[in-house]
């Protein structure tokens, strides 16, 4: 099939579901009778899109132009996002989570021709002169008396005679990642890889149009209009998913009868608060990423769905997703007691069209992929992957795309991930850790994952984190805990922790454990640990 604009999809379930709700915004979940704020069904968000599309273009919005989309999660982000796609523009998408300091650096590197955002965004864009030397419309959704309302925008759509038909070879966007280890860098997605996404995730899991679907992430839901499910938006800080109010998750999920669920591993650990007896009997699978997921809290949300309805894990990164998947039940019963003897964690087999290499590690750019890369089989190395959903490019880094983008004689690009792990003989990928995050003492490597599989096993430990301590080449590896129950006594579990360290290859050179009594984490999802936060805090503490 030919691959076209994106927007497309949407048109096509609008024609088919016309009448059905495309997204609804609740309030009170956690009540027996939530109140729908909004709603709007398939066709009018289609006839809003068109509308925003040709209002656009009559300000003066041209396809190629970039365009910095800062509105929350709700009716006006799929207009504004899908309006944009069908017109040929670029939606540039930054998390709010970056803070004020990273969200201007990302404006202001992405040199945007508009911006589209909500009040509290626009006027952080006028007092701190995000994009100042580019942007020359600015459109709000609510009112800024600097900038063109949205529904402004809408109204002169109503009754513009503007055509539109975006190009698909023109970006589609450009999505940051979240430089949980580094700076953000800017992806750029073309149709086709945004088609290959929504293609791979259907096929893989199931996902059918007429669903219910509750995205806990933005950027995970983008695509569920374009797959014929209905949005519904959850009530809570998408910047802080810790944070979450688990009652009112559940209370959505009750109510409105969802079916398809996306929750980072911090949410699924509010969601373990939840009374024990309490069941989500409508949902067809559950989708949890951003970070390794740990086993309890597959176990616990496991309990909560109907026999033989999982929690999928699939792997991938902002440059390439989904990559690889696997199930709960995969994970419950065979690959987590592995975990605990420091073999990483399992992420399952490769998606359909998409290759997995394993090559030795290397720090330095490397231009063409040649098989004389690869490590024998079970052996760690930087995990590569090819596939129709791997970009291709970042914007304007070409330091970065040299270390992470390789060609093939296919003429395949092959994107190294900056994650270490191995193919088992099954063809399951190990994730091992993040090869900046590895500890290099001498000749020997400590991989973090694996080694902190094998801590975290250890009673009374919430969870670890494995980092070096000294100059880089010569670095003591260090254990940072952060306890179950802050009252735990620390000798005691000290003596715990060294005495199972002592037990396997992985973790025997650990001599040092600190306690911390809130690791940091990543600001996406709150999943990551930020290994190198702590690795300068256990220097401090060391020194």
């Amino acid at each position: 099939m030919a691959i076209s604009n994106i927007a497309n999809l949407v048109k096509e379930m609008a024609s088919e579901y016309g009448a059905s709700n495309a997204v609804i915004i609740p309030r009170n979940c956690e009540k027996p009778s939530p109140v729908i704020l909004r709603n709007i069904t398939f066709a009018e968000l289609q006839t809003s899109i068109d509308d925003a599309s040709r209002g656009m273009l009559e300000i003066g919005i041209r396809p190629g132009m970039r365009v910095v989309v800062m509105v929350r999660p709700g009716i006006e982000f799929f207009q504004t996002v899908f309006s944009l796609f069908q017109i040929g523009a670029t939606v540039v998408a930054i998390d709010p989570g970056l803070g004020m300091n990273g969200i201007g650096a990302c404006v202001n590197e992405a040199q945007p021709d508009a911006f589209i955002g909500i009040p509290l965004a626009n006027l952080a864009r006028k007092m701190l002169g995000w994009g100042k030397a580019t942007i020359k419309h600015c459109f709000s959704v609510g009112f800024f008396p600097f900038a063109i309302s949205w529904s402004k925008i809408i109204r002169l759509g109503q009754v513009s005679r503007q055509k539109f038909d975006g190009d698909i070879h023109d970006p589609a966007a450009i999505l940051f990642t979240s430089g949980s280890t580094g700076i953000s860098k800017g992806v750029v997605y073309q149709h086709d890889q945004f088609h290959a996404q929504v293609q791979a995730l259907k096929s893989l899991y199931a996902i059918e149009p007429g669903e219910i679907d509750l995205p806990t992430f933005p950027l995970f839901g983008l695509f569920s209009p374009a797959m014929g499910m209905t949005t519904v938006i959850p009530e809570m800080d998408f910047t802080r998913p810790a944070s979450a109010n688990p009652e009112k998750i559940a209370g959505a999920i009750r109510h409105f009868q969802i079916t398809n669920l996306f929750a980072s591993p911090a949410l699924l650990r509010r969601l373990s608060l939840l009374p024990e007896g309490l069941k989500f009997p409508s949902i067809k699978r559950v989708l949890s990423a951003g970070a390794p997921v740990p086993a309890t809290e597959i176990a616990n949300l496991a309990k909560r769905l109907n026999s033989g309805i999982q929690v999928f894990t699939p792997y991938g990164a902002t440059e390439a997703l989904p990559l690889a998947s696997i199930g709960s039940d995969e994970i419950l019963v065979e690959t987590t007691f592995k975990t605990a003897m420091g073999f990483g964690v399992c992420v399952g087999k490769p998606v359909p069209g998409v290759t997995i290499r394993i090559m030795k590690i290397d720090d330095e750019p490397i231009q063409s992929w040649d098989d004389q890369l690869l490590v024998p089989g079970g052996t760690i190395g930087e995990i590569v992957a090819s596939g129709p959903m791997v970009t291709k490019h970042y914007m304007n880094r070409p330091d970065q795309e040299s270390r992470a983008k390789m060609k093939g004689l296919d003429g395949q690009i092959y994107h190294r991930m900056g994650d270490l792990g191995y193919l088992d003989l099954q063809g399951r990928l190990w994730f091992c850790g993040r090869k900046s995050q590895r500890i290099i003492q001498g000749n020997k490597i400590h991989h973090t994952v694996p080694c902190e599989g094998i801590f975290d096993s250890v009673q009374g430990v919430f969870r670890s984190a494995l980092v070096g301590v000294g100059p880089v080449g010569m670095q003591e590896p260090v254990v940072c805990i952060q306890k179950k129950d802050p009252g735990e006594d620390e000798a005691r579990l000290r003596e715990m922790i060294l005495g199972i360290a002592k037990q396997f290859d992985q973790t025997k050179d650990v001599k040092k454990v600190l306690f911390h009594p809130s690791f940091p984490m990543d600001i996406r999802h709150n999943s990551k640990i930020r290994r190198e936060d702590l690795s300068l805090w256990a220097h401090e503490v060391l020194a």
